[in-house]
């Protein structure tokens, strides 16, 4: 099931106060593109899956210590044979079919992640949840001022914040902040996008993300 639009939508535009100082129409190509679901849905399993270190590790009856010598003999004790002490029935004894290092990566052409990310961006704004700011500059890092402004913008609960390049005193304002995330542009991703109640970027992060997918 896909959910198509085709009008130009357009999102309001706000100081570092949170007050509105007027709109931006939105490229359709992007922020109206079909909603499908199949492609968002890959994307993020994707995503998910390539973020699992695959670190885990069982020792088998080879990688534990002990069991060179045979219990007992073969025959002639009543009980059942052993070879080892090792053995999975064994207390101590290895793991059979247990999890190994190994890699989670999966791979997805590059113009699908894009559709899927155009498709998530779409749903941030048929849901009125785009917001769009005009340049933040601060002297100091000021947590409480980004703090009353994201609370201005009245957006949420979870808020992904896009910034266009590394800004040192935004990012330590909202390291404290524990419902906003920011990140760059180029790490834009469709998880994020869907998990965020409100996606907020600056015009620059604006034309950037315009420029990257369109």
């Amino acid at each position: 099931m896909s959910t198509t639009m085709t009008e130009q939508p357009s999102v309001k535009v706000f100081d570092v106060e949170g007050k509105e100082t007027g709109e931006v129409q939105l490229p359709p190509e992007i922020f109206s593109a079909p909603v499908n679901e199949a492609v968002l849905h890959q994307a993020l399993l994707r995503q998910q899956a390539n973020e699992r270190q695959g670190t885990h590790q069982t020792k088998t009856r080879g990688d534990v210590s002990g069991g060179g010598k045979k219990p007992w003999k073969q025959k002639g004790t009543g009980r059942a044979r052993q070879g080892s002490t090792r053995a999975p029935q064994w207390r101590h004894g290895g793991t059979v079919f247990g999890p190994h290092p190994r890699s989670y990566e999966q791979k997805m052409p590059r113009k699908q992640r894009r559709l899927a990310l155009r498709a998530a961006l779409s749903a941030k704004v048929r849901d009125g949840a785009l917001r769009i700011v005009d340049e933040i500059t601060l002297e100091a890092p000021k947590t409480k001022t980004l703090d009353s402004f994201f609370t201005a913008l009245q957006a949420g609960v979870r808020i992904l914040f896009v910034l266009p390049e590394h800004d040192l005193l935004l990012e330590k304002s909202t390291r404290n902040l524990a419902s906003v995330k920011t990140i760059l542009v180029s790490n834009l991703n469709v998880g994020d996008v869907l998990a965020a109640d409100s996606v907020v970027l600056t015009r620059k992060a604006l034309t950037q993300v315009e420029d990257w997918l369109s």
